[in-house]
């Protein structure tokens, strides 16, 4: 896990597991956003095995998938959604970090 911060309250994140969330807790998180969709590389964890274990560690959890190279004004407002409902700080994840960045980057211009 390479973290990317952004802003003080969200920070972009390659691809997370289960075994990181002890670590993602300490840090002080408060919320993950997996922007990640199930399957686009085999062996990653699934969304939902993320959540479960991220609702067990008492942090929020979104499931936002975005595919490479095809953002649309959807996502832009579910993200948008998900930083006005979480609270902060927030670690937005997908497989490098960059869609999350940009993605990130398209809510806050509004």
């Amino acid at each position: 896990m390479q973290l990317y911060p952004l802003s003080p309250d969200f920070t972009a994140a390659s691809q997370i597991t289960p075994a990181d969330l002890p670590e993602i807790v300490r840090q002080g998180f408060r919320g993950i956003i997996c922007m990640r969709p199930d399957g686009e590389e085999y062996g990653q964890p699934t969304a939902e095995s993320l959540k479960d274990a991220t609702l067990a560690a008492g942090l929020q959890f979104a499931f936002l998938p975005v595919v490479p190279g095809q953002v649309t004004q959807h996502e832009v407002t579910e993200m948008r959604r998900a930083l006005e409902e979480m609270d902060g700080p927030i670690l937005g994840y997908c497989r490098s970090g960059n869609r999350v960045g940009q993605l990130w980057t398209l809510a806050r211009q509004g």
